[in-house]
């Protein structure tokens, strides 16, 4: 498929409707290892925690060789193998609060294919618009980057410098961490829970962290130690995987005005994994 069949999905857009629920976020607050009362009617989820909706529910008979959905449909039919999320950027005009009926609009803005070091990238970006009935509660940005395996000797993660964090979480990921968060998302992704096809078909060493529960972790970091800021915004850009084979270090950093936190990602050896900012209300 050449870049201009690709570059023909751009306007492409859907509509989908739920309800936000109380027992998935109490779910994944119990995945998070968080001690605190369940959410009841009318209580605001936390950032982010709108991943938990609008599950991506593909019949069987649907399902890829890789466990997402064929290719095609409202996403690019890109014919390269690995497909990733890469990052987002997202704001937040109010809290989603449990049992509020919400509608997702999305859109494909921007298809673009560039030639990186490791072979052909095609980048896909979808903007989300999040509506509830005070009226747009989320504006997301999700940018996917489809890609070949990566060659024997890639690039190396950039160091972290964790050394300048003020806030230090140390994360031991598991087979049993990561098939709760699948499941939480309905994320068929064998990467993430299928060690042989992951380690033997992939080439991974082991199981992959999933990139959005990295970057909830970050922002639960961020709660965990200022549980009364209100996030406005927040970026984040995937540098490189994480798997469940070694501990990963989540890290965070106030800006010194206040306006802002600097949240990231480090791997065993101090390479940085993910880099995020938080700007505050």
């Amino acid at each position: 498929m050449t870049e201009a069949n690709l570059r023909d999905w751009i306007g492409r857009s859907e509509s989908r409707a739920d309800q936000v629920t109380a027992t998935p976020a109490a779910a994944l607050a119990a995945t998070l290892d968080r001690d605190e009362p369940a959410l009841r009617p009318g209580d605001a989820l936390p950032p982010l925690w709108h991943w938990l909706y609008f599950l991506p529910l593909y019949r069987q008979s649907e399902v890829g060789p890789d466990g997402h959905a064929k290719r095609g449909g409202f996403l690019p039919p890109v014919p390269l193998p690995r497909r990733m999320w890469a990052g987002g950027r997202l704001t937040f005009g109010h809290p989603l609060r449990v049992n509020d009926r919400i509608e997702r609009t999305s859109r494909i803005v921007d298809v673009t294919s560039k030639q990186g070091r490791s072979g052909p990238l095609v980048f896909v970006r979808v903007r989300h618009e999040i509506r509830g009935p005070r009226g747009v509660a989320v504006v997301e940005e999700h940018d996917i980057v489809y890609r070949d395996p990566p060659q024997p000797g890639g690039r190396t993660a950039p160091s972290s410098k964790a050394a300048d964090a003020a806030w230090l979480r140390e994360i031991r990921p598991d087979d049993v961490l990561l098939f709760r968060y699948s499941a939480l998302t309905f994320n068929s992704h064998r990467i993430h829970y299928d060690r042989r096809y992951a380690t033997e078909v992939e080439g991974y060493p082991g199981l992959v962290v999933h990139g959005p529960l990295i970057a909830t972790l970050l922002l639960d970091l961020l709660r965990r130690e200022r549980p009364d800021a209100t996030v406005a915004a927040f970026e984040f850009r995937a540098l490189s995987p994480l798997f469940d084979i070694a501990p990963f270090s989540l890290c965070g950093r106030p800006e010194a005005d206040g306006s802002s936190v600097r949240l990231w990602a480090a791997n065993r050896d101090g390479g940085l994994a993910m880099d995020a900012t938080a700007t505050l209300a």
